[in-house]
């Protein structure tokens, strides 16, 4: 914590101080999590208030087909992208392929929070989660909202609260926040995230709402969120799946500095602290996977087949099984079809060269399976080709992620 660290070092330029509290941690903003009735019990709607204009950068998912919420967005975006002041969610309900009928709710939210806050709707960015293809119970939501607006405040309850609201499968919330000084003022990047299934590299079903307090433009936001989603959230797989409705948005006062390299790695470290959570939480995860591609040729090479290997089923099930079928790696690699080479690759596991090149085995089976049964597993694929590198995350797929997903609705 801040207090913690002496003086000297706390105004330390570029050092980041890990914080509690995520989203509460940013100063001007203000956070509620309430139970609006679109789930039994649990809190179900989340809302994120900021005291003055955001800009707002925005990476969505690459599904073809988009939920309202993600349209709706991108039309708000589009109006008032230098100028956004709330963003609402709902779990429970995803309010994807609901036609018009959608449109119209995804609307009517954004309305009523504009009404009640005194701000304009472009204004107010709307996020769902939840099942695809049910509609939005809207007078459950409308009452949400009324009780989010009078519960507003700044701090970590308040963000823990807005963090249980937006989980569906999750088990436990996700926040961040890292603080950074520049020119000895304290800046914050906070978030909260939810997403523990249908989780693929190139964003996959998860939602993430991130805001700092360091004023900038909204071009350098977008390009340093695109960065950072790059290096984080695309580089994560749980199952393989993507949802409908995944959007990370970041918010910044409006402003004309220039973001410093201290802003870029705390924005870097609070995505990769989120999308991380959501690994370890997986729908059913017993077991955890670090894997680095080294000596490829290029980035681009070392991140297709790093994605490739983590959202291999065959590999993640050979995970839970702590079945040494290395094969299942190498075969996953090639399937990227990215210019591998056949007669340079190797393994490591946890550290241990497991297979050699040309293919020859360096432990054996019983060596490999003791080190599987450890619930951190670090792989190293070393593709000895080139002088790049990248590192993926994934986790085993279990019984428990067939039971969890086999009766999602039920």
């Amino acid at each position: 914590m801040l207090a913690s660290l002496p003086p000297e070092e706390l105004c330390e330029e570029n050092r980041l101080v890990p914080m509690r509290g995520g989203l509460g941690c940013v100063p001007g903003v203000r956070l509620a999590g309430v139970h609006a009735g679109i789930k039994p019990r649990k809190r179900d709607l989340a809302l994120i208030a900021f005291d003055a204009p955001q800009v707002c950068a925005a990476v969505v998912t690459t599904n073809e087909i988009k939920a309202a919420p993600v349209l709706l967005g991108a039309e708000h975006l589009g109006i008032s992208g230098d100028s956004m002041r709330a963003l609402v969610c709902n779990s429970g309900c995803a309010n994807a392929c609901t036609g018009e009928r959608g449109m119209r709710d995804a609307r009517a939210t954004a309305r009523q929070t504009a009404a009640l806050l005194g701000i304009e709707a472009t204004q107010v960015i709307v996020a769902s989660t939840g099942v695809i293809g049910v509609p939005l119970p809207m007078d459950r939501v409308q009452r949400g909202i009324e009780r989010a607006v009078v519960q507003l405040e700044n701090g970590g309850k308040a963000s823990n609260d807005a963090a249980e609201a937006i989980m569906t499968t999750d088990r436990v919330p996700k926040l961040a926040a890292y603080a950074f000084y520049h020119d000895k003022q304290k800046y914050v990047v906070g978030g909260i995230a939810k997403g523990s299934g249908m989780i693929a590299p190139n964003m996959a079903t998860m939602l993430a709402f991130v805001a700092t307090d360091f004023p900038m433009q909204r071009d350098d936001l977008c390009a340093m969120l695109t960065e950072a989603t790059d290096e984080s959230f695309n580089m994560i797989s749980v199952d393989g799946d993507m949802s409908t409705n995944d959007a990370l948005y970041a918010f910044a006062p409006q402003g004309t500095l220039t973001p410093p390299q201290a802003f870029a790695r705390a924005l870097r470290s609070v995505c990769m602290d989120l999308a991380l959570a959501m690994v370890a939480d997986g729908e059913g995860a017993t077991k955890r996977l670090t894997l680095d591609v080294t000596h490829a040729s290029d980035r681009a090479q070392a991140r297709a087949i790093g994605r490739a290997v983590i959202n291999s089923n065959l590999v993640k099930t050979a995970l839970y099984g702590e079945d040494p079928n290395w094969g299942r790696i190498i075969a996953a690699a090639g399937s990227a079809r990215c210019n591998l080479n056949p007669d340079t690759w190797s393994l490591k596991l946890n550290g241990k060269t497991w297979v050699e090149i040309g293919a020859i085995e360096a432990l054996s089976e019983a060596e490999a399976h003791r080190e599987l049964e450890e619930s951190e597993i670090h792989i190293e694929l070393d593709l000895g080709i080139g002088d790049a590198s990248a590192t993926a995350w994934g986790c085993d797929l279990s019984r428990d992620y067939v039971r969890i997903n086999a009766s999602y609705r039920t």
